[in-house]
C-alpha cells in the first residue's frame, strides 16, 4: 500500500534531521563555550534535544509501518503522531530549561562579550537549517505525514533561532552587553511556541479533530456523484498518514443491490482521486422513490 511507502520514505527527513542536529549541537555548543556566547550554547542545548525528538520520530514512523495485526486490526499508524506528541514534550521542557539559564545569567550580570566568531558560526547553522527545513516540509506534503510536518516546524524554528543569535551577539559588539542574553530568553520562548503548536495538532489528530472545511469541501463532492439524493452525513478522522472517512448518503429505495453499490464504488473512488482516501466506509440509505 502507498501509505507503507510513504512511511518508508519519512524515514529519510527523520534520518537527516538526526544527522544535522548533531553536527550542529557540537557546533554550537563547542564554539559557544570558547566564545563565550550564552545564545548559541543555548541553541545547541536545544540541538541536542532535538536529536532526542528526531529519534522518537524516526520510531514512530518504523512502527507505523507495522502491518494490521489482531489487536490493531486499522493498522499501527497513529503510531508517528504519538511520536510528534513526544517531540513537542521534550522540546517544552528544552524551552523551560534555556528560559531558567537566561533568567539566571541576566541576573549574574556577566560582561564577557561573545567573539564574532559565535555569530558566524550562528548564520552558518542557519543556513544548514533552513535547508533541512525546506527538504523535511516538501517530503511532509508530499506524503501527508504529520510527524514530519512537526520535524519540518522544529527545523524552521531552529533557522530562526540561529539567526535572533546572530543579531543578539552582533548587538554585544556595540555595547549592548545584555543583549545576548535576552536573545536567549527569546530562544526559549521561540522553543515552547512551536513545541505547543506541534502539541496542539498532535492532540487535535488523536482526539479524531478534522478540519471542518474540508468536511464541507467532502460533502459537496459527494453529493454531486450520480444516483445520490442526499448526503446525511460524513465524518472523517486522521490516522497517522491516513485518512478515514464514514459517509452516509441517500438514493432511491427501488435501486438494487448491484446499482447501490455501484454508487459507493463511485464514491469511494472519487475520494481517493479528488482527496486521496485510502480508507473510505458509505453506508446507503433508503431517499425517495423516483420510480411511479
Amino acid at each position: 500500500m502507498d501509505t507503507y511507502n510513504d512511511l518508508k520514505q519519512g524515514e529519510k527527513g527523520a534520518w537527516l534531521s538526526i544527522f544535522a542536529y548533531i553536527f550542529l549541537s557540537v557546533l554550537k555548543l563547542a564554539v559557544g563555550y570558547v566564545g563565550h556566547s550564552k545564545a548559541l550554547q543555548a541553541d545547541g542545548l536545544n540541538n541536542t534535544t532535538d536529536v532526542i525528538a528526531s529519534i522518537a520520530i524516526l520510531i514512530g514512523l518504523k512502527i507505523a509501518r507495522k502491518p494490521p495485526d489482531a489487536d490493531h486490526q486499522y493498522g499501527h499508524f497513529r503510531a508517528e503522531t504519538i511520536a510528534s506528541l513526544i517531540a513537542a514534550f521534550i522540546m517544552i521542557s528544552v524551552g523551560f530549561q534555556v528560559l531558567f539559564e537566561a533568567g539566571r545569567s541576566f541576573f549574574l550580570e556577566e560582561d564577557t562579550k561573545p567573539d564574532m566568531l559565535t555569530a558566524w558560526t550562528a548564520v552558518f547553522c542557519a543556513v544548514i537549517m533552513y535547508a533541512v527545513y525546506r527538504y523535511n516540509l516538501h517530503l511532509a506534503k508530499k506524503i501527508k505525514s504529520q510527524s514530519i510536518m512537526a520535524a519540518a516546524q522544529d527545523n524552521r524554528s531552529d533557522a530562526l533561532v540561529s539567526i535572533g543569535a546572530f543579531i543578539g551577539i552582533t548587538g554585544t559588539q556595540f555595547g549592548l552587553s545584555w543583549l545576548d542574553t535576552v536573545t536567549a530568553f527569546i530562544v526559549g520562548l521561540l522553543i515552547i511556541k512551536t513545541a505547543w503548536d506541534i502539541f496542539k495538532d498532535a492532540t487535535h489528530a488523536l482526539t479524531d479533530g478534522f478540519d471542518q472545511e474540508l468536511i464541507g469541501e467532502i460533502r459537496a463532492t459527494v453529493a454531486l456523484v450520480s444516483g445520490v439524493q442526499q448526503v446525511r452525513s460524513v465524518k472523517a478522522r486522521m490516522h497517522g498518514n491516513a485518512t478515514l472517512v464514514d459517509v452516509t448518503v441517500a438514493v432511491d429505495p427501488r435501486l438494487n443491490v448491484v446499482d447501490s453499490h455501484l454508487i459507493t464504488e463511485q464514491i469511494e473512488d472519487i475520494l481517493l482521486k479528488k482527496y486521496d482516501v485510502q480508507y473510505a466506509v458509505v453506508h446507503i440509505e433508503p431517499g425517495i422513490s423516483l420510480q411511479p
